[in-house]
C-alpha cells in the first residue's frame, strides 16, 4: 500500500489551489474545474470541489469543517518561509518554535481553517529521522 494523496474538500477550489501554490512554490496540476493536485515528492495534496461529494456519498465530506488533520510540509529553513509567508497568512497558530520531538515548526490555517505545518527538523535525532 501507498499513499498517494490527501484530499481537502472546499466549496472554492481556486482559492485554495492558489493560497498552496503560494505556500509550496508549486504549480497546481488541474484535472478539471473541480479538481486540482499539488505534486511533492511523495505525494499529492488533492483540492476537490464539494460538487464532487455526492460521487462518493451525499454528505460523506463537508467544506470547512476539519479540525483533527495537520497538513504537514518538511522545508529547508521554517523561519525563512515565514517571514517569505507572514503577510500572506492571516491565521498564524504558533509562529516558529522549536518542538521537544525536535522540529522547528510553525502552525497556521488555510482559508479553510485546516492546520498547515512547515517543519524543520533541526536535533540530530530529528534530522535523523528524516535521512538528512
Amino acid at each position: 500500500m501507498r499513499l498517494v494523496s490527501i484530499r481537502i474538500i472546499t466549496a472554492d477550489v481556486k482559492r485554495l489551489v492558489a493560497f498552496y501554490e503560494m505556500v509550496t512554490g508549486v504549480t497546481a496540476i488541474w484535472g478539471n474545474e473541480l479538481f486540482a493536485e499539488i505534486p511533492t515528492a511523495v505525494g499529492a495534496l488533492a483540492i476537490g470541489s464539494d460538487e464532487t461529494v455526492a460521487l462518493f456519498a451525499q454528505g460523506s465530506a463537508e467544506p470547512a469543517a476539519n479540525r483533527t488533520a495537520i497538513v504537514e510540509f518538511i522545508v529547508d529553513d521554517v523561519d525563512d518561509e515565514y517571514e517569505r509567508l507572514r503577510e500572506q497568512i492571516s491565521d498564524v497558530v504558533t509562529e516558529p518554535t522549536t518542538m521537544p520531538w525536535g522540529n522547528r515548526a510553525l502552525l497556521f490555517r488555510d482559508p479553510e481553517g485546516n492546520l498547515v505545518n512547515l517543519f524543520t527538523p533541526v536535533t540530530d535525532a530529528a534530522r535523523a529521522k528524516f535521512g538528512m
